[in-house]
């Protein structure tokens, strides 16, 4: 789970909004229930409806217009892009593993052992790919500490806590719901603070991705099987129901 979600989720999109928007970075980041449900159904057998389906052919549609570029004579950074999918596979692929994994039952505690593992995971990546040259600590700003503050307070202690404890007690096309608000608060913060541009295939390519959101996580799941009754139970049942 620290791999899956802390390296390969956060990880990757750390590394990939240093070259993209980070408005297109959260519009792919809401891919992830679409990732839910296709490694749901082909790696775990869960049951997906005929709703979510078409979110699924949706979605990636919406992703191809989004990785294309189209429009405004604009492209985007193939190799950043590529890198917030494969981050959202992982994240997706970590969060359906996790209802079937033995984590620990309390939140704080299976949230601090994944943090734990990623972020040795991480440190062995960073010192692997030379970045620890690059670390120079007298050149760390006020702006850097508060925003590495904001991490690891609302971010990590608040918000990756409720969403482990959601994972193990919620749906997870409930939990996914998140990816409604992500993208439209961080085009708009793109905007108003970076001064990021925001296309007309951008907002097309979000509003379709949005749309198979919305379709994969309010279809509702199927009726769970019922087993068929056991016979020699019943019979035993009723034995025991008789009075001596």
């Amino acid at each position: 789970m620290g791999g899956l979600v802390c390296v390969g989720g956060n990880g990757l999109v750390s590394w990939a909004e240093q070259r993209i928007p980070s408005g297109v970075a959260a519009l792919l980041v809401a891919t992830v229930p679409l990732w839910m449900v296709t490694v749901g159904r082909l790696g775990f057998g869960l049951r997906i409806t005929v709703r979510e389906v078409l979110g699924v052919v949706i979605g990636f549609g919406g992703i191809f217009l989004l990785v294309g570029g189209v429009g405004g004579g604009r492209s985007f950074n193939l190799a950043g892009m590529l890198a917030v999918l494969v981050a959202a596979l992982c994240w997706g692929t970590g969060s359906v593993y996790s209802k079937r994994a033995a984590l620990p039952r309390r939140a704080l505690v299976s949230t601090a052992m994944q943090m734990l593992a990623g972020g040795a995971i991480a440190l062995v990546v960073g010192a692997a790919t030379g970045e620890f040259a690059d670390l120079h600590p007298t050149s760390i700003s006020l702006a850097s500490v508060l925003g590495l503050t904001w991490l690891i307070v609302p971010g990590s202690l608040i918000a990756f806590s409720a969403y482990v404890w959601l994972l193990q007690n919620a749906r997870i096309s409930l939990v996914s719901t998140y990816a409604y608000v992500n993208p439209v608060v961080a085009v708009f913060l793109g905007w108003a603070l970076l001064s990021e541009p925001v296309t007309g295939t951008t907002l097309l390519a979000g509003a379709v991705i949005l749309a198979a959101v919305a379709l994969i996580v309010t279809a509702r799941p199927g009726a769970p099987e019922r087993a068929a009754p056991d016979p020699e139970a019943e019979t035993l049942d009723d034995e025991e129901s008789v009075p001596a």
